[in-house]
């Protein structure tokens, strides 16, 4: 699925976007809040910027993805794979 979709799906109210594989997508920016995005591939996602409040992460692979300045608040990132993700504080998540 491409980012354009993405978008179109979201904004016509889908929110369950489970086990998608959006390896390497362009996501900055975006407003994703209360999407589920549980064991989603998201491998160098790019998320800067991103709205992700109440967004379901678990078991999300989220290696190498790009989180500055996303918001994260009450997100559920249980058991998400974050290794090498470099997180909304500046940090790398090791």
């Amino acid at each position: 699925m491409d980012t354009t979709e993405l978008q179109m799906l979201y904004a016509a109210g889908k929110r369950d976007f489970r086990n998608i594989d959006l390896n390497a997508a362009s996501l900055g920016c975006l407003d994703l809040r209360g999407a589920n995005f549980q064991r989603a591939d998201l491998r160098r996602a790019n998320l800067r910027w991103a709205d992700l409040r109440q967004t379901n992460l678990r078991w999300a692979d989220l290696r190498g993805a790009d989180l500055s300045w996303a918001k994260l608040e009450g997100a559920d990132l249980s058991f998400a794979r974050l290794k090498g993700a470099k997180m909304p504080d500046g940090t790398i998540h090791d």
